[in-house]
């Protein structure tokens, strides 16, 4: 069996130094679809380096996302078809404001791995600090289609209510065509999301925008809407990705108030509201 549950649980942590400066961030907002209105005050301090302030979410891809996903799938105790490969989840803990510029030492392991039946669930930690302490927990979960079926834990199961009543606001961002091309950009390079033979080979129609990609410019339209597009704001951020996103689409984006944190939903306004993002939520103060 390609997934070795015990071996990939006792392997120790891989731990790489990492760097990232304005450029970088700059080029994930833009990956993300900052900029739009070019000139507009509020997406300057996404794009302009004098007035740059760094979205959370920028933590999926510092360093150019080392040691990543992709890099996690050769842990010990994994070796699968990456074209078998989806980002199932993804779950990210911020503990201070991320520096425009910075350098870190990022520490991934694998903490969990689950048996569905047909499916296996990596959760792959990484977990970066600089020199002032920890910044981030990032943490990925990725479904491996046709690895399971050995009898381990199952792991958790439970779904978040849906939010009840009507959304206190909901936007729509289109997504362009080349938006997984310049996302890509920043350290994604799973051929999943330009490549169409590659694709087709993974069972889509085409390539496919990045969960990422979503996770980002969903997060971007909380802060902007409902946070006062102040990114320091956020403490946490979580999503399912329940559905994929086509280039060229756009999003639906519904938000709910709480004490403490914003719900969220994501469809794609083409495909008849499908879903996109579930399960979705953003702590902040």
């Amino acid at each position: 069996m390609p997934i070795d549950a015990a071996k990939a649980l006792a392997a120790g942590p891989r731990s790489a130094e990492i760097a990232w400066d304005r450029k970088d961030v700059q080029l994930y907002h833009l990956g993300i679809g900052a900029g739009v209105p070019a000139t507009d005050p509020d997406e300057l301090r996404y794009t302009l380096e004098s007035r740059l302030h760094v979205l959370p979410s920028f933590a999926t891809v510092a360093g150019a996302g080392a040691p990543g996903v992709i890099g996690g799938l050769s842990m010990p105790g994994v070796d699968v078809d990456l074209a078998r490969v989806l980002h199932g989840g993804q779950t990210l803990t911020v503990h201070r404001p991320i520096p425009v510029e910075g350098t870190a030492t990022a520490t991934s392991r694998v903490a969990a791995v689950y048996d569905k039946g047909t499916a296996a669930v990596l959760v792959l930690r990484t977990e970066a600090a600089d020199a002032e302490g920890p910044l981030w927990t990032n943490d990925a979960q990725i479904f491996v289609r046709g690895e399971g079926g050995w009898g381990g834990d199952r792991g958790p199961s439970a779904r978040l209510e849906p939010p009840t009543g009507e959304p206190d606001r909901t936007v729509e961002r289109p997504v362009r065509e080349d938006q997984a091309l310049l996302y890509r950009l920043s350290g994604d390079w799973n051929p999943l999301h330009a490549d169409p033979d590659f694709a087709k080979r993974a069972g889509f129609e085409r390539p496919i925008l990045h969960g990422l990609c979503t996770y980002g410019m969903t997060l971007k339209a909380v802060v902007d809407t409902l946070l006062d597009g102040d990114t320091g704001r956020v403490r946490s951020y979580a999503t399912r990705f329940a559905g994929v996103v086509y280039p060229g689409e756009t999003l639906r984006i519904r938000m709910w108030r709480q004490t403490g944190r914003v719900r969220v939903t994501v469809t794609a306004v083409e495909r008849a509201d499908a879903p996109v993002l579930a399960d979705t939520f953003v702590e902040h103060s």
